[in-house]
């Protein structure tokens, strides 16, 4: 795992206030523009305050200019054999640098110290950006994963496919018909 220059890793906790919020605002504003996701920084809030819980993991790159940029979630289910990625975002001026393989690359080394066996995750297509959005898949489940590709604009898939992602299942209409959230997983040992 590489990071950027400057930037490191560092534990969100109750007391770390500052970047807590900085975790928050980074939230916010990685999602504008989605439907409902984050649409405000008090829901950012909960969703930082939620992963400070004790059985969780919460991360932030922080640079010492442009404070966090970029934060990741994980949190343990099947008495903590597979860990959820969730959430993870990176700010803008950092995209493309290697953070966000470096954020997911620490948790999933944590999840591994903690007992993780996979990590998983969801990512909604709500605006058409792959071969499962915009469509009933309903009829052919199975073939929709088989056939799953990317599209136009910047739905994440291709990304978690570099980091050793696979597909393995989809849930149709999660956001509404046609709007499926789509579920990624890799083997962590």
């Amino acid at each position: 795992m590489e990071l950027p220059a400057d930037v490191r890793l560092a534990d969100l906790t109750p007391e770390s206030t500052d970047l807590n919020e900085g975790a928050a605002i980074l939230l916010c504003e990685a999602f504008r523009g989605w439907n409902g996701a984050w649409a405000d920084l008090e829901s950012s809030r909960e969703t930082v305050r939620e992963s400070l819980a004790p059985d969780r993991i919460s991360r932030v790159a922080i640079h010492p200019a442009a404070g966090v940029v970029g934060w990741i979630g994980g949190m343990p289910s099947y008495g903590g054999a597979v860990w959820e990625l969730h959430p993870l975002a990176v700010a803008e001026s950092h995209r493309r640098q290697g953070l966000g393989r470096a954020l997911v690359e620490d948790l999933e080394r944590l999840a591994r110290e903690r007992g993780g066996i996979t990590l998983w995750l969801g990512s909604d297509d709500e605006l058409g950006e792959t071969t499962v959005g915009g469509v009933d898949v309903y009829d052919d489940i199975p073939g929709a994963i088989r056939g799953f590709r990317t599209l136009r604009g910047h739905h994440p898939a291709e990304f978690y496919f570099r980091l050793g992602f696979r597909i393995v299942g989809l849930m149709p209409d999660a956001n509404g018909h046609g709007k499926p959230d789509i579920f990624f997983a890799k083997r962590l040992r």
